[in-house]
């Protein structure tokens, strides 16, 4: 239902207005109120909100067009809907009423009860249109300044964007830079390594040459000779391992690169390594068992396989508890997809809480009194075990002994650099 306000100050127009107003069979019904004066009129505006406003021009306390300001400032222009109504024919009033605001005027004793519902009804509708236009804008407003907020927010991501890629593109290129860097500093440290350990060789063999002359020749008046000679026998020996183990970890860095990964059976592998052992096995006793039941073939390179089991199965021997033999039990098996080469034995064991950081380090020895090793061994397996793509877990308990899995996940490789370790033992 549509609510009219009549705001005139004659009462017989007024009725006469809502009496053609109530005439049009088939039309919504229409809510009349009636106002006789501008303050009256402003009042019941404020109160019912008409949808049109049908107004006289000549009022007792003001004029049309005075009202049509006013009821401007209640409510958006495009939201009032007025028809002016005129006592006379004035073309000029009709005009400035169009102006002010109205959407149609009406002149006194010449319209009918049709022409009136159709001004009204033309008018409301036109309002109506006129509100929905006015939302539509407002809206599309509202989604265009969000577009332009997007569009801003879009391009400061991207800015943004490219200052990281720019910052992340300066320092792949600083870590490539550095790389190449350690690339050419660990080949120069490799070589380095590699000479003088090579170059060391033969005046350590000239040392134990005239050692031994002098030993078999030489008389000492001194009473603790024997003690110097051995003392100086044993650093000289140390001196000759060192160099040799120093030698060998450069040598099988520069070998793993040029071995090809092939199915290896671990059974004959084992018997080849345990042969070159044997002396060491039957001066021990040791027994050595093996189970590749699970696991009877792994693809890896020849070579480094047989230098982990090489150095594993000697560790395990030489870190042997001197109350008893040592045995040692080798078994293969997947775990999680992962080819695992397990060797376990009843050796000495260690403390990993204490010294499980710098089991692998070069030249970390855990137990001086047992065996004349240097700590190569170990560090060797992890190196070839890393470069390979895989790890090495490891369970130790002192006194009762220790389990290495191997696990030999073959990735691709990571760029083959001397340790810290290496570094560390030549400067």
């Amino acid at each position: 239902m549509k609510k009219i306000l009549i705001i005139d100050d004659n009462a017989q127009d007024c009725l006469l207005y809502r009496r053609f107003l109530g005439l049009q069979p088939g039309l919504e019904r229409l809510e009349i109120h009636e106002a006789y004066s501008g303050d009256e009129g402003l009042a019941l505006f404020r109160d019912v909100r008409p949808d049109c406003v049908l107004l006289d021009y000549n009022l007792p306390d003001t004029d049309g067009l005075t009202m049509l300001a006013q009821l401007a400032k209640l409510v958006p222009e495009h939201a009032m809907c007025v028809v002016m109504i005129t006592g006379d024919g004035n073309e000029r009033l009709a005009v400035r009423a169009l102006n002010s605001g109205a959407l149609d005027y009406l002149v006194k004793q010449q319209f009918d009860s049709e022409l009136l519902n159709k001004t009204v009804r033309f008018a409301i509708e036109k309002n109506e249109w006129r509100q929905y236009e006015a939302r539509y804008h407002s809206e599309l407003k509202g989604m265009n300044q969000e577009l332009r907020d997007s569009l801003a927010e879009l391009t400061r991501t991207r800015q943004e964007r490219d200052e990281r890629n720019a910052l992340l593109n300066a320092a792949n290129e600083a870590v490539e830079a550095r790389n190449r860097q350690l690339a050419r500093t660990n080949q120069d440290l490799d070589n380095f390594v590699y000479a003088a350990s090579h170059d060391l060789r033969q005046p350590v063999n000239n040392l134990r040459g005239l050692f031994e002359e002098l030993r078999r020749s030489a008389v000492f008046q001194d009473p603790e000779q024997a003690l110097i000679l051995r003392l100086f026998d044993n650093s000289l020996t140390s001196l000759h391992t060192t160099v040799t183990d120093l030698a060998a970890v450069v040598q099988e860095q520069r070998q793993q690169g040029e071995q090809l990964p092939e199915l290896v059976a671990l059974g004959p592998l084992l018997a080849e390594v345990l042969q070159s052992l044997d002396p060491q096995i039957v001066a021990s006793e040791a027994r050595i068992s093996a189970d590749f039941g699970a696991l009877a073939d792994v693809r890896y390179a020849r070579g480094n396989l047989s230098t982990i089991l090489l150095n594993l199965v000697s560790n395990s021997i030489k870190y042997r508890h001197p109350g008893r033999p040592p045995e040692v039990f080798i078994r293969s098996y997947h775990h999680d997809g992962c080819p695992v080469l397990e060797v376990a034995d009843n050796g000495l064991g260690l403390n990993l809480a204490q010294h499980g950081h710098e089991l692998f380090h070069l030249f970390r020895r855990f137990h001086p009194n047992a065996g004349d090793g240097t700590g190569v061994g170990l560090f060797l397996v992890n190196r070839i075990v890393q470069y390979e793509g895989g790890h090495i877990d490891v369970e130790s308990e002192e006194g009762q002994g220790t389990t290495f899995r191997v696990k030999l996940c073959a990735t691709s490789p990571a760029p083959a650099l001397v340790s810290e370790s290496v570094q560390q033992a030549v400067t």
